[in-house]
């Protein structure tokens, strides 16, 4: 509880100086002349992020009602002879009773609501940009894509980024990316957990280049090498297990309403990790607009060998295989998701709605299938509410019946 106050009050007082400050009444500041006005032009920002999260799972008796905020402060500097700089404080808090295994609350009696309360620097970092090419050190968000392979977690409280140096170029049609990263701080952060590190400290290097070679026609090329360290007192799986060597492509395109995109990735271990394994992703998905509304059909495959799944130790993971998060570590058998989506509104409200089969990939048994709905409503530039629901149906003895809800509301200044 004196931990919780204290966050509180570090935060309130955050929040206050930088209610204080000229840069919140700025909309269009001038471009600095002098070092100190990179501060006196920079923009301060808050965003509070208020959710309920509802879980009902077959195998554990008590449902898990997580309430929870996460409180965010940034302020950005305004660019002098190309330098610039950014620094965000995350504070996570749970509000009222913490009826939920946040993975770090030691409340393994309910379903798991992976969002542990801590604050926490989220992003520190400079950067240095001229002529279409740009160098950021420190630590950062980095979201690649789609984010299936490395990604930012920003569906939970706690955001997942990056320790280290990244280098981009573009121009011509052409996006060079390559990032060096030495730590990830996880969702699991900013303490470590029982029963995950909330780091993963080690060698990586992201690649990734996409290439516009026609009006919305892009193939992209990728190599992700992580070389990750062994975390003290966790199983290799959670630290080592996930060194790999992933290369792949990608292509995206549209032609008049329809869209398409499709992916082919190879994968191997590599560094210190135990395992011996080769193993292979495909994805493959078509859409259609016709006026508000967009049909999607998708297949995605995450191939196994030797009993090894398709890693994505760094992907958003909830965005993919319904957003049950049933399949966030890929099983040994592999996993098939054939998938069927329709999205559109009612005036300002969005809907959505996916359906996923799922089945193994070495075995052809079925896992279960999955519902998944959500509506949201901007109010307006600053507030934005939003219900969404999963239900995942099992059956295979390995998986089990689960249902989530969520409340959301995220107000920005």
């Amino acid at each position: 509880m004196a931990a919780s106050i204290q966050r509180r009050t570090l935060l309130a007082t955050a929040v206050l100086g930088a209610l204080a400050s000229p840069a919140f009444a700025e909309d269009a500041a001038p471009s600095p002349t002098t070092f100190t006005e990179m501060f006196t032009l920079g923009k301060a920002s808050l965003d509070f992020r208020y959710r309920f999260e509802y879980v009902e799972q077959e195998n554990i008796d008590k449902e898990a009602e997580a309430s929870t905020l996460r409180s965010r402060l940034t302020f950005a500097s305004a660019a002098y002879k190309g330098f610039s700089f950014l620094a965000e404080f995350d504070d996570v808090t749970a509000i009222g009773d913490d009826n939920y295994n946040s993975t770090s609350n030691g409340n393994t009696e309910y379903p798991v609501v992976a969002d542990p309360e801590g604050t926490e620097v989220n992003q520190a970092w400079v950067k240095y940009a001229a002529s279409g090419a740009s160098g950021t050190y420190g630590r950062q968000r980095i979201l690649h894509g789609s984010q299936r392979f490395v990604g930012g977690v920003g569906w939970r409280q706690n955001e997942q980024t990056y320790d280290g140096f990244r280098a981009m170029y573009s121009g011509g049609g052409l996006t060079l990316d390559y990032a060096y990263v030495y730590n990830v701080n996880r969702i699991f952060g900013p303490d470590d957990g029982p029963v995950q590190p909330a780091n993963l400290h080690g060698e990586n290097h992201f690649l990734r280049g996409d290439f516009t070679f026609a009006e919305k026609h892009t193939i992209t090329g990728f190599a992700y090498l992580l070389d990750i360290n062994e975390a003290a007192g966790y199983p290799g799986g959670r630290s080592v297990g996930n060194s790999t060597d992933t290369y792949g492509v990608e292509y995206a395109g549209a032609i008049g309403p329809v869209s398409l995109k499709a992916a082919y990735a190879t994968q191997s271990e590599a560094g210190d990790s135990p395992l011996s394994y080769d193993a292979d992703y495909y994805m493959a998905e078509g859409g259609l607009t016709l006026g508000p509304v967009t049909a999607t059909l998708g297949y995605e495959l995450l191939g196994s060998d030797n009993g090894v799944g398709f890693k994505t130790p760094f992907a958003t993971l909830h965005k993919f295989q319904g957003w049950a998060d049933q399949f966030l570590v890929t099983p040994g058998d592999g996993i098939e998701d054939i998938y069927f989506g329709l999205a559109g509104a009612i005036g300002p409200v969005k809907l959505a709605g996916f359906y996923h089969d799922f089945a193994a990939d070495a075995s052809g048994g079925d896992y279960g299938t999955e519902l998944d709905l959500v509506a949201t409503y901007p109010v307006n530039s600053n507030l934005s509410l939003q219900l969404k629901y999963a239900g995942f149906s099992a059956d295979s003895d390995a998986y089990v019946d689960v249902d989530k809800v969520w409340m959301t509301v995220q107000f920005k200044i």
